[in-house]
Protein backbone atom coordinates (compact mmCIF):
# COMPACT_ATOMS: atom_id res chain seq x y z
CA UNK A 1 0.00 0.00 0.00
CA UNK A 2 3.14 2.46 0.64
CA UNK A 3 3.93 1.44 -2.54
CA UNK A 4 0.79 2.97 -4.71
CA UNK A 5 0.85 6.16 -2.43
CA UNK A 6 4.23 6.90 -3.49
CA UNK A 7 3.61 6.56 -7.20
CA UNK A 8 0.47 7.98 -6.67
CA UNK A 9 2.37 11.36 -5.35
CA UNK A 10 5.16 10.88 -7.77
CA UNK A 11 3.17 10.06 -10.89
CA UNK A 12 -0.01 13.24 -11.66
CA UNK A 13 -0.19 12.89 -15.04
CA UNK A 14 -2.74 9.80 -16.25
CA UNK A 15 -5.22 8.50 -19.40
CA UNK A 16 -7.94 8.03 -17.13
CA UNK A 17 -9.12 9.47 -13.46
CA UNK A 18 -11.30 7.62 -12.05
CA UNK A 19 -13.79 9.64 -8.93
CA UNK A 20 -15.06 7.17 -6.79
CA UNK A 21 -14.65 3.51 -5.26
CA UNK A 22 -17.50 2.19 -5.51
CA UNK A 23 -18.83 -0.89 -7.84
CA UNK A 24 -18.55 1.10 -10.72
CA UNK A 25 -15.09 2.75 -10.48
CA UNK A 26 -13.73 -0.18 -8.95
CA UNK A 27 -15.00 -2.82 -11.74
CA UNK A 28 -13.49 0.14 -14.77
CA UNK A 29 -10.29 0.91 -12.56
CA UNK A 30 -9.71 -3.46 -12.99
CA UNK A 31 -10.87 -3.32 -16.80
CA UNK A 32 -8.68 -0.48 -18.42
CA UNK A 33 -5.41 -0.84 -16.23
CA UNK A 34 -5.07 -4.95 -17.65
CA UNK A 35 -5.57 -3.19 -21.08
CA UNK A 36 -2.29 -1.13 -19.63
CA UNK A 37 -3.97 2.45 -19.76
CA UNK A 38 -2.23 4.46 -17.15
CA UNK A 39 -5.25 5.01 -14.21
CA UNK A 40 -6.15 6.58 -11.25
CA UNK A 41 -8.94 5.95 -8.62
CA UNK A 42 -9.22 8.59 -5.93
CA UNK A 43 -11.48 7.48 -2.98
CA UNK A 44 -11.75 9.38 -0.03
CA UNK A 45 -12.68 6.05 2.31
CA UNK A 46 -10.62 3.17 3.32
CA UNK A 47 -11.36 -0.25 2.27
CA UNK A 48 -13.15 -2.44 3.36
CA UNK A 49 -16.23 -0.40 4.28
CA UNK A 50 -19.69 -1.40 4.79
CA UNK A 51 -22.03 0.71 2.25
CA UNK A 52 -25.82 0.76 2.48
CA UNK A 53 -26.64 -1.40 -0.37
CA UNK A 54 -29.12 -4.38 -1.02
CA UNK A 55 -26.06 -6.50 -1.69
CA UNK A 56 -28.38 -8.99 -3.74
CA UNK A 57 -26.34 -8.99 -7.62
CA UNK A 58 -28.05 -10.38 -10.99
CA UNK A 59 -26.27 -13.36 -12.23
CA UNK A 60 -26.34 -11.64 -15.64
CA UNK A 61 -22.99 -10.09 -14.37
CA UNK A 62 -21.18 -13.46 -13.94
CA UNK A 63 -19.57 -13.61 -17.20
CA UNK A 64 -17.98 -10.31 -16.94
CA UNK A 65 -16.70 -10.85 -13.46
CA UNK A 66 -14.99 -13.95 -14.83
CA UNK A 67 -13.62 -12.32 -18.08
CA UNK A 68 -12.01 -9.41 -15.69
CA UNK A 69 -10.09 -12.18 -13.69
CA UNK A 70 -12.86 -11.45 -10.37
CA UNK A 71 -14.70 -14.92 -9.94
CA UNK A 72 -16.71 -14.15 -6.88
CA UNK A 73 -17.07 -17.62 -6.25
CA UNK A 74 -14.00 -17.25 -4.38
CA UNK A 75 -15.98 -15.27 -1.44
CA UNK A 76 -18.20 -18.29 -1.10
CA UNK A 77 -21.46 -15.56 -2.21
CA UNK A 78 -24.92 -17.23 -1.26
CA UNK A 79 -26.93 -18.43 -4.64
CA UNK A 80 -30.16 -16.95 -4.78
CA UNK A 81 -33.07 -18.13 -7.12
CA UNK A 82 -36.31 -17.17 -5.52
CA UNK A 83 -38.09 -14.23 -5.12
CA UNK A 84 -40.66 -13.04 -2.67
CA UNK A 85 -42.97 -9.90 -2.18
CA UNK A 86 -45.13 -9.65 1.01
CA UNK A 87 -47.37 -6.79 1.55
CA UNK A 88 -48.41 -4.51 4.73
CA UNK A 89 -51.28 -6.84 5.26
CA UNK A 90 -49.79 -10.06 4.78
CA UNK A 91 -50.13 -10.92 1.26
CA UNK A 92 -47.20 -13.22 -0.67
CA UNK A 93 -46.69 -13.52 -4.26
CA UNK A 94 -43.56 -15.62 -5.28
CA UNK A 95 -41.80 -16.81 -8.04
CA UNK A 96 -38.41 -18.22 -9.41
CA UNK A 97 -35.78 -15.67 -10.43
CA UNK A 98 -35.53 -15.72 -14.21
CA UNK A 99 -31.98 -15.75 -14.08
CA UNK A 100 -31.25 -16.03 -10.27
CA UNK A 101 -28.47 -14.07 -8.66
CA UNK A 102 -25.74 -14.13 -5.35
CA UNK A 103 -25.67 -12.72 -2.39
CA UNK A 104 -22.02 -10.78 -0.97
CA UNK A 105 -21.60 -7.77 1.24
CA UNK A 106 -20.11 -4.38 -0.31
CA UNK A 107 -17.38 -5.34 2.77
CA UNK A 108 -16.05 -8.08 0.90
CA UNK A 109 -16.60 -7.45 -3.06
CA UNK A 110 -15.57 -3.90 -2.84
CA UNK A 111 -12.71 -5.26 -0.60
CA UNK A 112 -12.44 -7.95 -3.57
CA UNK A 113 -12.34 -5.53 -6.58
CA UNK A 114 -10.15 -3.15 -4.72
CA UNK A 115 -7.26 -5.73 -4.53
CA UNK A 116 -7.39 -6.80 -8.06
CA UNK A 117 -7.33 -3.34 -9.27
CA UNK A 118 -4.00 -2.56 -7.32
CA UNK A 119 -2.92 -6.36 -8.61
CA UNK A 120 -3.03 -4.67 -12.13
CA UNK A 121 -1.06 -1.64 -10.63
CA UNK A 122 -3.57 0.77 -11.24
CA UNK A 123 -2.64 4.11 -9.15
CA UNK A 124 -5.65 4.31 -5.65
CA UNK A 125 -5.39 7.46 -3.68
CA UNK A 126 -7.38 7.82 -0.57
CA UNK A 127 -8.33 11.65 -0.93
CA UNK A 128 -10.65 13.40 -1.41
CA UNK A 129 -11.78 15.34 -4.83
CA UNK A 130 -11.92 19.02 -4.19
CA UNK A 131 -12.23 20.57 -8.24
CA UNK A 132 -12.97 18.86 -11.39
CA UNK A 133 -11.88 21.49 -14.86
CA UNK A 134 -11.96 20.81 -18.12
CA UNK A 135 -9.53 23.04 -20.61
CA UNK A 136 -7.78 22.27 -23.85
CA UNK A 137 -8.96 18.39 -24.53
CA UNK A 138 -7.99 17.71 -20.40
CA UNK A 139 -8.85 17.28 -17.00
CA UNK A 140 -7.57 19.12 -13.72
CA UNK A 141 -8.41 17.09 -10.70
CA UNK A 142 -7.43 18.83 -7.62
CA UNK A 143 -7.49 16.39 -4.50
CA UNK A 144 -7.09 17.39 -0.88
CA UNK A 145 -3.27 16.48 -1.43
CA UNK A 146 -2.77 17.38 -5.02
CA UNK A 147 -2.93 18.52 -8.86
CA UNK A 148 -3.75 15.49 -11.14
CA UNK A 149 -3.98 15.51 -14.77
CA UNK A 150 -6.23 13.39 -16.91
CA UNK A 151 -7.36 12.58 -20.68
CA UNK A 152 -11.01 11.46 -19.58
CA UNK A 153 -12.48 11.54 -16.31
CA UNK A 154 -15.02 8.90 -14.91
CA UNK A 155 -17.39 9.67 -12.41
CA UNK A 156 -18.19 7.35 -10.52
CA UNK A 157 -18.80 8.63 -6.82
CA UNK A 158 -22.27 7.29 -6.33
CA UNK A 159 -25.90 8.43 -5.10
CA UNK A 160 -24.78 11.91 -3.88
CA UNK A 161 -21.28 13.94 -3.92
CA UNK A 162 -19.52 16.89 -3.09
CA UNK A 163 -18.53 16.38 -6.72
CA UNK A 164 -22.41 16.40 -7.70
CA UNK A 165 -22.11 19.97 -5.63
CA UNK A 166 -19.08 21.68 -7.24
CA UNK A 167 -20.41 20.48 -11.13
CA UNK A 168 -23.84 22.00 -9.94
CA UNK A 169 -25.87 18.72 -10.94
CA UNK A 170 -29.51 18.93 -11.88
CA UNK A 171 -31.15 16.39 -9.55
CA UNK A 172 -29.54 18.30 -6.47
CA UNK A 173 -32.18 21.38 -7.09
CA UNK A 174 -35.05 18.89 -6.05
CA UNK A 175 -35.37 17.58 -2.14
CA UNK A 176 -35.71 13.92 -2.43
CA UNK A 177 -37.80 12.46 0.33
CA UNK A 178 -36.34 9.39 0.52
CA UNK A 179 -33.59 7.48 3.00
CA UNK A 180 -31.74 4.46 3.31
CA UNK A 181 -30.97 1.95 6.39
CA UNK A 182 -29.32 -0.83 6.10
CA UNK A 183 -27.13 -3.24 8.80
CA UNK A 184 -26.24 -6.86 8.91
CA UNK A 185 -27.93 -9.92 11.27
CA UNK A 186 -27.64 -13.52 12.32
CA UNK A 187 -30.81 -15.44 12.21
CA UNK A 188 -32.60 -18.51 10.42
CA UNK A 189 -33.34 -17.29 6.61
CA UNK A 190 -33.61 -19.19 3.25
CA UNK A 191 -30.15 -18.95 1.69
CA UNK A 192 -31.55 -19.22 -1.58
CA UNK A 193 -34.28 -16.69 -1.22
CA UNK A 194 -34.66 -12.80 -1.92
CA UNK A 195 -37.68 -11.13 -0.37
CA UNK A 196 -39.11 -7.65 -0.84
CA UNK A 197 -41.34 -6.75 1.89
CA UNK A 198 -43.92 -3.46 1.56
CA UNK A 199 -44.33 -0.77 4.61
CA UNK A 200 -46.26 2.71 4.86
CA UNK A 201 -44.12 4.48 2.89
CA UNK A 202 -41.62 2.13 1.57
CA UNK A 203 -40.06 -1.51 1.31
CA UNK A 204 -37.35 -3.56 2.70
CA UNK A 205 -34.88 -6.11 0.89
CA UNK A 206 -34.03 -9.08 3.30
CA UNK A 207 -31.46 -11.80 1.41
CA UNK A 208 -28.55 -13.70 2.71
CA UNK A 209 -24.70 -12.97 1.94
CA UNK A 210 -21.66 -14.49 2.94
CA UNK A 211 -20.91 -16.26 6.10
CA UNK A 212 -24.47 -17.09 7.10
CA UNK A 213 -25.23 -12.97 7.12
CA UNK A 214 -28.98 -11.63 6.43
CA UNK A 215 -28.57 -8.63 4.83
CA UNK A 216 -31.58 -6.10 5.95
CA UNK A 217 -31.94 -2.90 3.58
CA UNK A 218 -34.78 -0.53 3.18
CA UNK A 219 -35.70 2.27 1.76
CA UNK A 220 -38.12 4.80 3.91
CA UNK A 221 -40.23 7.87 3.10
CA UNK A 222 -38.31 10.74 5.37
CA UNK A 223 -42.09 12.82 6.10
CA UNK A 224 -42.76 9.13 7.93
CA UNK A 225 -39.57 8.77 9.24
CA UNK A 226 -39.10 12.12 11.22
CA UNK A 227 -42.21 11.24 13.24
CA UNK A 228 -40.51 8.68 15.36
CA UNK A 229 -37.62 9.18 17.46
CA UNK A 230 -35.23 7.00 16.61
CA UNK A 231 -34.39 4.02 13.90
CA UNK A 232 -35.87 1.09 16.43
CA UNK A 233 -38.52 3.19 17.37
CA UNK A 234 -39.29 3.23 13.71
CA UNK A 235 -39.00 0.22 12.59
CA UNK A 236 -41.67 -1.03 15.57
CA UNK A 237 -44.72 1.46 14.76
CA UNK A 238 -44.12 1.11 10.99
CA UNK A 239 -42.21 -1.95 9.47
CA UNK A 240 -43.38 -4.12 12.33
CA UNK A 241 -47.08 -3.59 11.21
CA UNK A 242 -46.12 -6.03 7.88
CA UNK A 243 -46.17 -9.16 9.88
CA UNK A 244 -43.78 -11.18 7.60
CA UNK A 245 -40.87 -7.97 8.28
CA UNK A 246 -41.70 -8.40 11.93
CA UNK A 247 -41.05 -12.04 12.27
CA UNK A 248 -37.67 -10.99 10.63
CA UNK A 249 -36.53 -8.75 12.54
CA UNK A 250 -37.53 -10.50 16.01
CA UNK A 251 -36.12 -13.93 15.22
CA UNK A 252 -32.99 -11.78 14.69
CA UNK A 253 -29.93 -10.27 16.35
CA UNK A 254 -28.49 -6.92 14.79
CA UNK A 255 -24.32 -7.30 14.03
CA UNK A 256 -23.84 -3.43 13.91
CA UNK A 257 -23.29 -1.08 16.42
CA UNK A 258 -26.24 0.69 15.05
CA UNK A 259 -27.26 0.50 11.44
CA UNK A 260 -26.14 2.37 8.50
CA UNK A 261 -28.41 5.92 7.24
CA UNK A 262 -28.15 7.31 3.97
CA UNK A 263 -30.38 10.05 2.81
CA UNK A 264 -31.38 12.38 0.07
CA UNK A 265 -31.66 10.00 -2.39
CA UNK A 266 -32.68 10.93 -5.82
CA UNK A 267 -34.26 8.42 -8.29
CA UNK A 268 -34.73 11.94 -10.81
CA UNK A 269 -33.18 11.39 -14.02
CA UNK A 270 -29.15 12.54 -14.61
CA UNK A 271 -27.06 13.12 -17.00
CA UNK A 272 -24.84 10.42 -18.32
CA UNK A 273 -22.18 12.67 -19.32
CA UNK A 274 -21.65 16.18 -17.72
CA UNK A 275 -18.92 18.55 -18.29
CA UNK A 276 -17.29 16.04 -20.46
CA UNK A 277 -17.23 13.55 -17.58
CA UNK A 278 -18.24 10.14 -18.32
CA UNK A 279 -20.28 8.91 -15.25
CA UNK A 280 -20.91 5.39 -14.12
CA UNK A 281 -23.14 3.67 -11.69
CA UNK A 282 -25.66 5.60 -9.32
CA UNK A 283 -23.51 8.54 -10.48
CA UNK A 284 -25.04 8.25 -14.58
CA UNK A 285 -28.62 6.90 -12.61
CA UNK A 286 -30.06 5.33 -9.81
CA UNK A 287 -32.78 2.22 -10.07
CA UNK A 288 -35.25 2.02 -7.34
CA UNK A 289 -33.73 -0.79 -4.60
CA UNK A 290 -36.61 -2.86 -4.98
CA UNK A 291 -35.71 -4.18 -8.41
CA UNK A 292 -32.53 -5.47 -7.00
CA UNK A 293 -30.60 -4.71 -10.15
CA UNK A 294 -28.49 -1.49 -8.84
CA UNK A 295 -25.28 -3.35 -8.55
CA UNK A 296 -25.25 -5.45 -11.17
CA UNK A 297 -26.02 -1.53 -13.71
CA UNK A 298 -23.10 -0.35 -11.99
CA UNK A 299 -20.50 -3.11 -12.90
CA UNK A 300 -22.36 -3.29 -16.42
CA UNK A 301 -22.01 0.28 -17.06
CA UNK A 302 -18.23 0.25 -16.24
CA UNK A 303 -17.95 -2.32 -19.08
CA UNK A 304 -19.73 0.08 -21.44
CA UNK A 305 -17.82 2.92 -20.26
CA UNK A 306 -14.10 0.55 -20.25
CA UNK A 307 -15.23 -0.28 -24.02
CA UNK A 308 -15.63 2.86 -25.50
CA UNK A 309 -12.33 4.39 -23.76
CA UNK A 310 -10.19 1.45 -25.22
CA UNK A 311 -11.51 2.78 -28.62
CA UNK A 312 -11.15 6.14 -28.06
CA UNK A 313 -7.17 5.49 -26.99
CA UNK A 314 -6.49 3.33 -29.58
CA UNK A 315 -8.83 4.31 -32.67
CA UNK A 316 -7.84 8.50 -34.04
CA UNK A 317 -10.99 8.83 -35.23
CA UNK A 318 -12.96 8.53 -31.93
CA UNK A 319 -12.81 11.72 -31.20
CA UNK A 320 -14.27 12.96 -27.24
CA UNK A 321 -17.34 14.62 -28.53
CA UNK A 322 -17.97 10.76 -30.77
CA UNK A 323 -16.86 9.14 -27.31
CA UNK A 324 -19.96 11.03 -24.94
CA UNK A 325 -22.64 10.37 -27.85
CA UNK A 326 -21.70 6.79 -28.03
CA UNK A 327 -21.34 6.49 -24.30
CA UNK A 328 -24.97 8.19 -24.03
CA UNK A 329 -26.92 6.12 -26.50
CA UNK A 330 -25.35 2.74 -25.25
CA UNK A 331 -26.47 3.86 -21.33
CA UNK A 332 -29.79 4.76 -22.31
CA UNK A 333 -30.12 1.19 -24.71
CA UNK A 334 -29.36 -0.88 -21.86
CA UNK A 335 -30.41 0.93 -18.58
CA UNK A 336 -32.82 3.44 -19.73
CA UNK A 337 -36.16 1.26 -20.02
CA UNK A 338 -35.02 -0.63 -16.63
CA UNK A 339 -34.94 2.71 -14.62
CA UNK A 340 -38.48 3.80 -16.01
CA UNK A 341 -39.85 0.41 -15.36
CA UNK A 342 -37.94 0.98 -11.75
CA UNK A 343 -39.97 4.36 -10.98
CA UNK A 344 -43.63 3.08 -11.87
CA UNK A 345 -42.97 0.20 -9.32
CA UNK A 346 -42.17 1.96 -6.99
CA UNK A 347 -45.19 4.49 -7.56
CA UNK A 348 -47.33 1.43 -7.49
CA UNK A 349 -45.66 -0.58 -4.80
CA UNK A 350 -45.76 3.09 -2.13
CA UNK A 351 -50.04 3.02 -2.60
CA UNK A 352 -51.62 0.73 0.00
CA UNK A 353 -54.48 -0.29 -1.96
CA UNK A 354 -52.70 -0.87 -5.39
CA UNK A 355 -49.98 -2.93 -3.97
CA UNK A 356 -52.96 -5.20 -2.24
CA UNK A 357 -54.43 -5.29 -5.74
CA UNK A 358 -51.15 -5.99 -7.98
CA UNK A 359 -50.36 -8.78 -5.46
CA UNK A 360 -53.15 -10.39 -6.18
CA UNK A 361 -52.87 -10.01 -9.68
CA UNK A 362 -49.09 -11.46 -9.61
CA UNK A 363 -50.60 -14.91 -7.51
CA UNK A 364 -53.08 -15.33 -9.60
CA UNK A 365 -51.27 -15.25 -12.85
CA UNK A 366 -47.62 -16.95 -11.94
CA UNK A 367 -45.91 -16.30 -14.99
CA UNK A 368 -46.44 -12.50 -14.48
CA UNK A 369 -44.09 -11.76 -12.03
CA UNK A 370 -41.05 -12.98 -13.68
CA UNK A 371 -41.44 -11.10 -16.45
CA UNK A 372 -41.67 -8.05 -14.75
CA UNK A 373 -38.73 -9.21 -13.12
CA UNK A 374 -37.39 -9.52 -16.69
CA UNK A 375 -38.01 -5.71 -17.77
CA UNK A 376 -35.66 -4.43 -14.32
CA UNK A 377 -32.82 -6.66 -15.38
CA UNK A 378 -30.51 -7.59 -18.27
CA UNK A 379 -29.62 -10.59 -20.20
CA UNK A 380 -25.98 -12.29 -19.17
CA UNK A 381 -23.43 -9.93 -20.24
CA UNK A 382 -21.87 -10.91 -23.61
CA UNK A 383 -18.00 -10.64 -23.66
CA UNK A 384 -16.61 -9.71 -27.52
Amino acid sequence: MIFFAYIGLMETNFDVLIIGGGLAGLTAAIHLSQKKLKVALVEKSSFPRHKVCGEYISNEILPYLKWLGADVAELHPTNISKFRFTTHNGKIAETKLPLGGFGISRYALDEFLYQKALANNCCILKENVTAVSFNNDSFNVTTSEQNLTAKIVLGAFGKRSNVDQFLDRGFLHKKSPWLAVKAHYSGNLDDTLVALHNFEGGYCGVSKVENNIINICYLADYATFKKYKNIEEYQQNILYKNQHLKSVFENSTLLFDKPLTISQISFDKKLAVENHIIMIGDTAGLIHPLCGNGMAMAMHSAKIASELLLEYFSNKEMNRDLLEKKYTKEWKKHFGKRIVMGRMLSRILTHKTITSIFVAIVASFPGLLPRIIKQTHGKPITIN
